[in-house]
């Protein structure tokens, strides 16, 4: 499993009733959890009855304390990510992972919100088709990740090579290797089924990044490498600042920026200071090289080069349809030729830059610095319009919806409904009257309605939340997609 991994799709991704996501209950199965899945995040609002979730675990449910103080057995939603609900759970452990065996448990009602393990678990008070719990009595044994104790051996290995070693031809290919497949195959490994699929995937992006690797070695590298001494400040500056660089999963993981892309510059908590304070430190660092370039004779030529490098950049930002994206692999490949000044600052630099561009290689590939608004969103809103949904007739034991035909544009030919975010109806242009009576399954338990257009088989944007309360009144849906 990953950390996001979750029993069921989200909004109408299981079809109508749910019922491409079963079984919902009477089936247990085993997981295994990497080390570090505390750390993943929703990075697009989810919705979660009238809840929008975002920069945050996605967990729902957990244990409920009784008048004693005593927790019963946690109970979560099937779309809850899997591996943080057991670190909530306390099955296994954010340090070092684990395994254990889940059990579906079908339809549950009224999720508790708690907070267990660093991880705050969202509240739904609703039901939901599909749930998930731990059982205690059947185990699962598994190795247990190694991440910790493997770092401490390839951190000794390299370590040994940068104090022992003189020639740059021997230094920097062994410990370029070495930090690569460590974060491929251990310390950020892409998402793979097993590690035969694994060790192929790595195998066949390390070729392209070694490939990469001897071109800034032989412009960068070497002339910072060569008649180098200093082997002690090499190791704690250079081979440092790499494998921070490299880590940088865990060592760049406060910084509030998940995606350098507008929407979290616009949404993340924190986001356009932690920027302004990145800005303001790369330009420091910037002056700071260039009156070493200065001083050395070699300024012309690196502003030329920049020069350049800006100009590319500005054609591609105009670029229609397209969105530059810099990823941090490329970051690092723009501002290496910079580093190649053999002073210390430049030292710790490059093997920052030279870890960056390991880490985002090893764990991403090359992803393409122009991307389409699509690849950019990945599952978020989409932009597409909304039902107009007339104020619903609601009485004792139901309530029915309606909407304008007059709104079915921009090729839309149907509306999807979710009750308590599961798919309940499908209406579609010109089979019947465009609404939908919906009755009370589960007492006076409040239900939550959510609309959206289809085109097909597509679905788009789905309105905010409405809320027949328990009490039998409407609360409209809040303006806006959710």
């Amino acid at each position: 499993m990953v950390a996001a991994d979750a029993r069921r799709s989200a909004n109408n991704g299981c079809g109508l009733d749910g019922n491409g996501c079963r079984p919902f209950d009477n089936s247990t199965f085993a997981f295994r959890c990497p080390a570090n899945c505390r750390a993943v995040k929703v990075l697009n609002p989810h919705a979660v009855g009238d809840q929008e979730i975002n920069y945050k675990p996605f967990v729902i449910g957990g244990p409920k304390e009784d008048g004693s103080g005593q927790l019963s057995t946690p109970i979560y939603r099937a779309d809850t990510f899997l591996c943080q609900a057991a670190i909530h759970a306390g099955v296994v452990s954010n340090q070092k992972g684990g395994c254990g065996v889940a059990k579906l448990i079908g339809e549950q009602t009224n999720y508790q919100n708690s907070s267990h393990n660093s991880i705050d678990s969202i509240g739904f008070d609703a039901s939901f088709p599909k749930s998930f719990t731990f059982v205690s009595s059947i185990s699962s044994d598994c190795v247990k990740d190694l991440r910790w104790p493997l770092l401490a051996v390839t951190v000794t290995f390299t370590t040994i090579l940068s104090l022992c070693t003189s020639a740059p031809y021997v230094f920097f290919p062994a410990v370029f290797t070495m930090l690569f497949l460590h974060v491929g195959l251990v310390s950020d490994p892409p998402i793979s089924g097993n590690y035969t699929s694994l060790s192929s995937l790595i195998i066949g992006r390390f070729l392209p990044a070694a490939f990469c690797a001897a071109i800034f070695y032989q412009y960068s590298v070497k002339y910072q490498q060569t008649g180098l001494t200093a082997y002690v400040e090499r190791t704690i500056l250079w081979l440092g600042g790499a494998w921070i660089g490299s880590l940088n999963n865990y060592t760049f993981s406060f910084i509030p920026i998940q995606r350098l892309t507008p929407h979290d510059l616009k949404y993340q908590p924190g986001a356009h200071l932690a920027l302004a304070l990145i800005i303001l430190l790369l330009v420091s660092i910037a002056l700071g090289q260039i009156w070493y370039l200065r001083l050395e004779g070699r300024l012309p030529r690196y502003i030329a080069l920049y020069a350049l490098f800006g100009i590319v950049l500005i054609a591609f930002v105009i670029l229609p349809y397209l969105n530059l994206r810099i990823h941090h692999y490329i970051l690092a490949l723009l501002l290496l030729p910079g580093t190649r000044l053999q002073t210390r600052p430049s030292l710790l630099y490059q093997g920052i830059l030279v870890g960056l561009f390991i880490n985002g290689t090893a764990r991403w590939g090359f992803a393409s610095i122009l991307q389409t608004t699509a690849e950019l969103r990945q599952d978020g809103q989409k932009g597409t319009i909304l039902p107009n949904i007339t104020t619903p007739v609601v009485h004792a034991t139901n309530i029915t919806f309606s909407w304008a035909i007059s709104a079915m544009q921009g090729g839309v030919d149907a509306v999807s409904v979710l009750v308590n975010d599961v798919e309940r109806h499908r209406w579609y242009y010109g089979e019947g009257e465009p609404e939908k009576t919906f009755y009370r399954q589960h007492g006076l338990e409040k239900e939550y309605f959510r609309f959206g257009y289809m085109k097909g088989s597509t679905t788009g944007d789905y309105t905010k939340a409405g809320i027949w309360e328990s009490n039998g009144t409407w609360t409209k849906m809040a303006p806006g997609p959710s």
